[in-house]
């Protein structure tokens, strides 16, 4: 997985976990996780972070307006952290660690991403039928 998927799916998930109820505990883990690798803005990243917050409960609760103002805010997320990665390529598996052990847990299960690679093989003989998902399949046949 390149940097730029890592910073775009924790973008996605800071922003979906500070519009959880659970959000000063996603503001905490972001913050510290930050001060590790550029202390003198952690003052800032916090601010943004409750301005993310107030954004998100001052967007339209509708659909399309709501999921707009969180797909802008974790645009500008995945591009601070792409520049993070940037600075320091180490800072990418520290990422991946936030995203997997501190922010997914808080995300709502329903937004929850996946970061990986999948592969799948199968072969199907006679008139057998294949499945193959990555997530959840539901499949109606009679």
């Amino acid at each position: 997985m390149n940097q730029v998927t890592v910073a775009a799916a924790a973008g996605t998930a800071i922003v979906d976990a500070v519009a959880a109820d659970s959000w000063r505990q996603a503001v905490d883990e972001v913050t510290n996780w930050w001060r590790r690798f550029r202390p003198s803005d952690v003052q800032t990243i916090e601010a943004e972070l409750v301005e993310v917050r107030d954004e998100i409960l001052a967007a339209p609760q509708n659909d399309s307006d709501g999921a707009a103002t969180m797909a802008e805010l974790a645009v500008e997320w995945k591009r601070k952290l792409a520049r993070l990665i940037r600075d320091d390529p180490t800072v990418e598996a520290e990422l991946r660690l936030l995203l997997d052990e501190r922010l997914q847990p808080l995300v709502p299960t329903g937004r929850r991403q996946r970061i990986g690679q999948v592969t799948m093989t199968a072969t199907s003989h006679d008139h057998s039928r294949v499945y193959q998902s990555a997530g959840d399949m539901t499949i109606n046949e009679q």
